[in-house]
C-alpha cells in the first residue's frame, strides 16, 4: 500500500461515517440562498437569506447558507476551516426507497458486474487497509490501521463482509413529550363536560396518526439511534475512536419529514441541533486526534425541492455530504454545481446528483491512506473513478 497522504499529523488516519437514515432534507441544511426558485418553492419552510435575524441562514458563500440550528456547533467548525459541504451528491439509485437506496449506498457496488450481497464498502476498505499492515505496526504497538467498529444495534450492511467487525449498541434515550398516562390524565379533566367526547376522539385520532408516522419513520430508520442519542453518546464514540479503533460507522434515524418539517425552528431544526451538538462534542472529545480524523455525514437521498401540502417534503434524489475534521481543508462548498431552477431539477422534482458519493469518498480515501486505483476498485467495484475535491 502506498504511503499515507494525510496532512498535519503523525497519527494514523481515522474515519467516522455518519449515516442519516430517513432521507434528510439537504436543501434546508445547505440553503441555496442565491436561488429565487428555492424561496418560490418553499413558501412555508424556507430558511431566510443571511441577515442579522438569528432565524436566517448562516452565511457560507455567495450561493449557500447553513441552517441556523447549527450556529453554535458546526458553524464554528466551518469558521475554523474544519467543515465543508458537497452539494448535488448522492447515488445513481433512483428508486426513492429508503431500504433499497440505503442498501445500495452501504454495499457500494453500483455498476459492478455482479452484486456481492453481505459485502459492505467499509468492510472492504478495512480489509484493503489491513493487508500487509500487521508487521509494519507490530513494532510500535499501535492499533491496527484498519481496526473498524460499528456503533449500532445490528451490524450494518456497510460493515458486513469477510472481516469480522464488532458493533456496540447505542441506546435511544428520547422520551415522548406526552405519554399514554399523561393523555389519560388530560382526558379525565374533561370527563362529564361538553368537551369530553371531543378530547377523547382527539387523542384517539392523534394516536392513530402518530402511530402511522412512527411506523414509517421507524422503518426508514432501521433501528438507528436518534439524533439526541448520538448527542449523548458522542463522548463514548470519541473515546473508542481515540484509543482503539480507526474506522467507525454510526447511523442516526428520524429524518423522514413528510409532515410539519418546520423551517428555522420545528422538527428538522431540533434534529439538526442535536446532530450538531453530537458532532461538536465528538470534535472536542477527540482532542489532538481530531487533526487526523475525517467525519463524513450523508443520507440515502435528499427530499423534494418543493414543499408538499403538509409543510413537509417527500422522498427525493440529490443530497449533500458533510466533511468535517481537524485536517480538513474547510470553509468550502465543493464539487460540481449548477444553478438551481425549475429547468435543472431532476425529473422536475429533485436536486440532481452531480457528485457520485463513491467518487467523492474514493478521493478522500486516496488522500487519507494513499490507496491505489486497484485498491479503490476493490472498495468500490464499478465506480467511475476518484474525484479529488481537495478537502484533505
Amino acid at each position: 500500500m502506498a504511503a499515507t497522504n494525510a496532512p498535519h499529523s503523525n497519527e494514523q488516519p481515522r474515519l467516522l461515517f455518519v449515516f442519516l437514515r430517513g432521507g434528510m432534507d439537504a436543501n434546508n441544511l445547505l440553503v441555496p440562498t442565491s436561488s429565487s426558485f428555492y424561496y418560490e418553492s418553499r413558501p412555508g419552510i424556507a430558511i431566510a437569506k443571511p441577515s442579522s435575524d438569528l432565524a436566517s441562514a448562516l452565511p457560507l458563500t455567495s450561493d449557500w447558507g447553513l441552517h441556523p440550528a447549527l450556529r453554535d456547533t458546526v458553524y464554528p467548525l466551518w469558521q475554523q476551516g474544519e467543515a465543508a459541504f458537497v452539494p448535488f451528491s448522492g447515488t445513481h439509485d433512483i428508486s426513492r426507497s429508503h431500504f433499497e437506496t440505503q442498501d445500495s449506498i452501504e454495499l457500494g457496488q453500483w455498476g459492478a458486474p455482479r452484486t456481492q450481497f453481505g459485502s459492505g464498502f467499509l468492510n472492504r476498505l478495512a480489509s484493503v487497509l489491513g493487508q500487509g499492515s500487521a508487521q509494519r505496526l507490530a513494532s510500535n504497538n499501535a492499533a491496527p490501521i484498519a481496526s473498524p467498529i460499528a456503533f449500532t444495534d445490528q451490524l450494518p450492511v456497510a460493515m458486513q463482509g469477510d472481516l469480522r467487525v464488532p458493533n456496540v449498541s447505542l441506546r435511544n434515550l428520547a422520551k415522548p413529550s406526552v405519554d399514554a398516562r399523561q393523555s389519560q390524565l388530560i382526558a379525565s379533566m374533561y370527563q362529564g363536560t361538553p368537551l369530553q367526547n371531543s378530547v377523547r376522539d382527539g387523542f384517539a385520532v392523534r394516536d392513530q396518526v402518530l402511530q402511522a408516522l412512527r411506523e414509517e419513520m421507524d422503518a426508514a430508520s432501521r433501528g438507528a439511534i436518534s439524533a439526541k442519542g448520538f448527542e449523548l453518546e458522542a463522548r463514548r464514540i470519541a473515546r473508542l475512536l481515540r484509543e482503539d479503533y480507526r474506522i467507525g460507522f454510526v447511523d442516526i434515524g428520524g429524518w423522514d419529514t413528510h409532515v410539519a418539517q418546520g423551517g428555522a425552528t420545528g422538527y428538522l431544526a431540533s434534529r439538526l441541533d442535536e446532530l450538531g451538538q453530537g458532532l461538536a462534542t465528538l470534535a472536542r472529545e477527540l482532542g489532538p486526534v481530531w487533526r487526523s480524523t475525517v467525519v463524513v455525514v450523508m443520507s440515502e437521498f435528499g427530499r423534494t425541492f418543493r414543499e408538499n401540502g403538509n409543510r413537509g417534503t417527500d422522498h427525493g434524489h440529490g443530497s449533500v455530504m458533510w466533511v468535517l475534521g481537524g485536517g480538513v481543508r474547510g470553509q468550502q462548498v465543493v464539487g460540481q454545481q449548477q444553478a438551481i431552477t425549475a429547468n435543472t431539477l431532476f425529473q422536475n422534482r429533485d436536486m440532481p446528483v452531480l457528485n457520485e458519493y463513491r467518487s467523492v469518498l474514493a478521493g478522500l480515501f486516496t488522500r487519507q491512506w494513499g490507496l491505489s486505483a486497484s485498491q479503490l476498485q476493490t472498495v468500490f467495484p464499478g465506480y467511475a473513478g476518484a474525484v479529488d475535491v481537495g478537502l484533505v
